[in-house]
């Protein structure tokens, strides 16, 4: 298992390098968004409507964080569950969607999604949210403020630290841990 250093936005070229159990120190700009954005931004979709945001070769990081104390950018701001997302994930993939971070596992469209659009999701430690804003320098709401710590924010990062679950590839580091773990 590999480390490496990548920085938004990112090509396909980066992607391949990616394999599931690498870790990874995203540095540059992420997107945030929950389930709430998330469906904001498939109905434009679906309306024919222009985003926000423009997903191509960049990262949403499901969060939505605590307010920023005074000189902070940031509050708390540990992942959110992903499956919540599922619904709406392969849409942003096939919009050039590069990579998602949340914790826990995806479904088969996402992974599928992933394997057709050269994608990846990675996993954030949930319960260190605290310790993650570290790597967190700005943030920034772009998009329906009327969300609260569910808008859509711009937030520049530095070293931030993931580890690939799901790869390009069908790698799943999940499904691997319990393979090495399970009786035969």
């Amino acid at each position: 298992m590999a480390e490496h250093r990548i920085t938004t936005p990112v090509s396909d070229e980066v992607i391949a390098k990616l394999k599931s159990g690498d870790s990874i120190f995203i540095t540059g700009y992420l997107y945030t968004g929950r389930d709430s954005a998330h469906k904001k931004l498939i109905d434009l979709i679906t309306e024919g409507k222009e985003l926000p945001i423009d997903v191509k070769g960049q990262f949403i990081y499901y969060v939505g964080p605590t307010p920023a104390r005074p000189g902070k950018p940031i509050g708390s701001a540990g992942p959110t569950t992903s499956y919540r997302m599922d619904s709406y994930a392969p849409t942003l993939y096939e919009l050039g969607l590069k990579g998602s971070i949340g914790k826990g596992a995806r479904n088969e469209e996402v992974k599928d999604a992933l394997k057709k659009y050269k994608g990846v999701y990675v996993a954030s430690v949930g319960g260190a949210g605290a310790l993650i804003s570290k790597s967190i320098e700005e943030a920034e709401i772009i998009a329906y403020p009327e969300l609260g710590p569910e808008a859509i924010r711009r937030i520049k990062v530095k070293d931030f630290p993931c580890i690939i679950i799901n790869d390009m590839y069908g790698g799943d580091l999940y499904e691997e841990g319990k393979k090495q773990f399970r009786k035969e």
